[in-house]
C-alpha cells in the first residue's frame, strides 16, 4: 500500500472586486490575510469558475508572495457552464466519476485549489459538487479566510445575525418577485429571520425599487454595494424611511456595483 500523503483540496477566497477596472481595485492583501496569499501562491492545480479571472487573481496574488510556477506551467481546470447558472448544490447535480478525476493528483500528494470570481467558493457560487467528491476521496478540504459579501453585508445591516437565510436571486418575473418578497417579508415578521439576496447589477435599481414599494413601511431594508472597494456603502433604514428620501437609493445605486439586499424586523 503506497504511504504517499494525500494532498488537499483548498477553498481559495477571490476579491470581491472582480468586473472593476484595476484602478478601482483594492490592494489584494488589504481584503485577504497573507496567510491565505502564501498558500495560495504555493497552489499549481486549480479548479475555478473561470480560468481568466483565476489567472488574473494569481498574478494579483504573485505581487506579494512569489508563485510556484509561472502561470503557463499550472493546471486551471474550469467547472462546466451549466453549474454556473443553476449551481451544483444537489446530489442529483453530482458526476462524481469526472469530479474525482479531476482531483485524482491529490491522490498523489499534490494539493489543488478551488477558487470562484470573487468572494468564497461553494458560497453563491459554483463548487460544491467538487467539495463532495473531495470528501469521497478522503482528501481533507480547507476553507482559507477571506471575504464573504453576505457576511459582511448582514454585518453592516443592524439585522438579525442570528436567524438568517440567503436565497440567491429572487424571480424575475414581476408578479413572481413581489409574490416572493411577500412570502420573505411573512417569514421575516413570524421568526426575525434575515432575507438576504442578490441580484445582477444593471438590474440592482429596479430590484431596489421594487423591495421600497412592495414592503411594509416598519420593514427594515439594507443594501451593501460594493463591500472591500474604497467607495462601498451600507444603508439601512425602515422602508418608510426610503421612501421619502428616494434620492438615497438612486446615489446608492449609481455605480453599477455588486450589491447585497437585505431585509428584517
Amino acid at each position: 500500500m503506497s504511504n504517499t500523503t494525500k494532498g488537499k483540496l483548498y477553498l481559495v477566497p477571490a476579491p470581491l472586486d472582480f468586473g472593476c477596472a484595476e484602478g478601482e481595485q483594492t490592494p489584494i492583501n488589504q481584503t485577504i490575510p497573507d496567510g491565505t496569499l502564501e498558500a495560495a501562491s504555493q497552489i499549481k492545480h486549480w479548479i475555478c469558475e473561470n480560468a481568466k479571472s483565476c489567472r488574473a487573481v494569481l498574478k494579483r496574488i504573485g505581487e506579494h508572495h512569489p508563485l510556484i510556477c509561472t502561470l503557463q506551467e499550472m493546471t486551471i481546470t474550469e467547472l462546466p457552464r451549466e453549474t454556473h447558472k443553476h449551481g451544483d448544490h444537489k446530489a442529483t447535480q453530482d458526476n462524481s466519476a469526472s469530479l474525482q478525476a479531476l482531483l485524482t493528483v491529490a491522490l498523489q500528494g499534490i494539493d489543488i485549489g478551488l477558487i470562484s470570481e470573487a468572494g468564497m467558493p461553494t458560497i453563491a457560487d459554483p463548487g460544491s459538487s467538487v467539495v463532495r467528491a473531495a470528501h469521497a476521496l478522503g482528501l481533507q478540504v480547507v476553507p482559507l479566510v477571506g471575504p464573504v459579501s453576505m457576511m459582511l453585508a448582514l454585518a453592516a445591516s443592524g439585522l438579525n445575525g442570528q436567524n438568517f437565510a440567503f436565497h440567491g436571486y429572487l424571480p424575475q418575473d414581476a408578479a413572481e418577485r413581489k409574490t416572493r418578497i411577500a412570502q420573505l417579508e411573512k417569514q421575516a415578521q413570524q421568526n426575525g429571520q434575515a432575507q438576504i439576496f442578490i441580484e445582477t447589477p444593471y438590474r440592482n435599481a429596479a430590484l431596489l425599487a421594487d423591495l421600497i414599494a412592495s414592503l411594509q413601511p416598519n420593514t427594515r431594508l439594507a443594501c451593501s454595494v460594493g463591500l472591500t472597494l474604497p467607495n462601498a456603502k451600507t444603508m439601512s433604514f425602515l422602508v418608510k424611511d426610503w421612501r421619502a428620501k428616494k434620492e438615497i437609493a438612486e446615489a446608492l445605486l449609481a455605480s453599477k456595483l455588486p450589491a447585497i439586499f437585505l431585509f428584517g424586523i
